[in-house]
């Protein structure tokens, strides 16, 4: 292996938007070492993969990876592999017996050792680093980004809720924020070099609480925006228990603050929420539903299911079906559940829903959700919206695909736009995940 492509590094992302923003971090740290970001696997010699273990079918990804890169460390000498974030976390040390390709192993709160490890790994042997550490929140460290449209700013991180089935307490460690000062700062830099949307991260993002100096999520919120009047702001995850009547109206009083809001409910059946100890009933989700509406009429509300969780009987999935067809999401992330070893689940209750009972409930709820979505974006087609373009699609060259204030996709014909610009298009048609139009004129500032 050339000296060139030994000290060129390639991050496979797996997961979610924080495992994204991680990236970043990642990035960054190796790239103050002296390492080359590679554009493609194939020309680095230090190959990441940074992963998620909320969800079965993710695993099994990184699984596959790793025996892709098996192959690639027969035929290339001194090729370095890592696996970093929430599998190595949760699963530990047994990775290096179960992939004889990985030769070291960073969790959440040690990407600072990633450089070092790599440097000790050239010496020989395979490194664990996979300590907790309660105060790390990566503060002061620039990510290194893609693009100059959207951008993610974590501003706390981990899980203090106990949700029976979920990973993220055990891989992810407890709460702790951002102070207040170092995401203003991170969302001055952003200003200053022209991103035109920022988007707030946390596993629970409106848990966020700068203690010393009393800022909670509404007042953080309220001060990006501010902070950026010309950036569209978004956030993500909330969990419901934490919304508040101030976060909401925050929303409604900011313009630049985007009306969409992921609200994860995972069952419609209250006796299933609380056997998965989500800490609130349907008819609780249903309350903070309608004041949402009754704040933010126009609000694009999407959320979680999860089929087939333990004990989930058949009324219980009705009660799934029920809540779709009386909130009318926009969208949703569906899935059947698939036991976590380590969780309360796991250590508490019987998986006793059939495999092929959890798959029909999920076809189920998909296509009663598909439905839903296919009216909605029906509904858009004659009318004009706002959207900020992203990318190029990904199925012509002479097309843009960019989102709506309420996160709807939407690809238009490309005329002289660019990504990052912010224009009206007019909706010309529909499927249930994707809105079509074309631009109509002005560029928005």
């Amino acid at each position: 292996m050339s000296a060139e492509r030994g000290s060129s590094f390639f991050i496979h992302t797996f997961g979610c938007q924080m495992n994204q923003a991680d990236t970043g971090i990642i990035a960054a740290l190796l790239q103050a070492e002296g390492y080359l970001q590679a554009e493609r696997e194939a020309e680095a010699g230090i190959v990441l993969l940074n992963t998620c273990a909320v969800r079965e079918n993710a695993v099994e990804r990184v699984e596959h990876f790793l025996q892709h890169l098996q192959g690639r460390k027969k035929r290339e000498k001194g090729l370095i592999v890592g696996v970093a974030g929430c599998i190595p976390q949760y699963r530990r040390e047994e990775m290096f017996s179960l992939y004889p390709a990985i030769d070291f192993l960073a969790g959440p709160d040690t990407y600072r050792t990633i450089p070092s490890l790599v440097e000790q790994v050239r010496r020989g042997g395979k490194l664990a680093s996979l300590e907790f550490n309660s105060g790390e929140t990566y503060e002061g460290i620039e990510p290194a980004r893609d693009g100059a449209t959207s951008a993610f700013v974590p501003v706390m991180r981990g899980c203090n809720n106990r949700c029976a089935y979920c990973v993220v307490p055990f891989t992810r460690g407890r709460e702790r924020s951002q102070p207040f000062s170092s995401v203003m700062l991170e969302v001055q830099k952003l200003v200053t070099s022209g991103y035109r949307e920022i988007t707030l991260l946390g596993q629970n993002v409106n848990s966020y609480c700068d203690v010393e100096n009393g800022y909670d999520f509404s007042a953080l919120l309220d001060a990006v925006s501010r902070e950026a009047p010309l950036a569209r702001i978004r956030f993500t995850t909330s969990h419901p228990k934490d919304i508040s009547e101030s976060l909401v109206r925050t929303i409604a009083s900011r313009p630049n603050i985007c009306n969409a809001l992921h609200l994860p409910v995972q069952s419609g059946s209250s006796r299933m929420l609380g056997r998965m100890n989500r800490g609130h009933t349907i008819e609780e989700y249903l309350e903070k539903i309608a004041l949402i509406r009754s704040v933010i009429p126009d609000v694009a509300l999407s959320t979680d299911i999860i089929a087939g969780f333990c004990g989930e009987r058949e009324d219980d999935h009705q009660a799934s079906l029920d809540l779709l067809s009386k909130v009318r999401f926009d969208s949703a992330y569906m899935f059947y559940y698939s036991t976590r070893p380590g969780t309360f689940a796991a250590e508490t209750f019987e998986d006793d829903v059939p495999e092929p009972v959890k798959k029909r409930r999920l076809q189920e709820i998909i296509d009663l959700q598909n439905s839903i979505s296919n009216e909605l974006f029906q509904e858009a087609i004659g009318t004009v919206v706002e959207v900020l373009a992203e990318t190029e699609s990904r199925r012509s060259s002479e097309q843009l695909m960019g989102r709506t204030a309420g996160n709807r996709a939407v690809v238009f014909d490309r005329a002289h736009y660019q990504p990052g610009d912010l224009l009206r298009v007019l909706i010309t048609g529909a499927t249930s995940a994707t809105l079509t139009g074309r631009p109509v004129p002005a560029v928005l500032p």
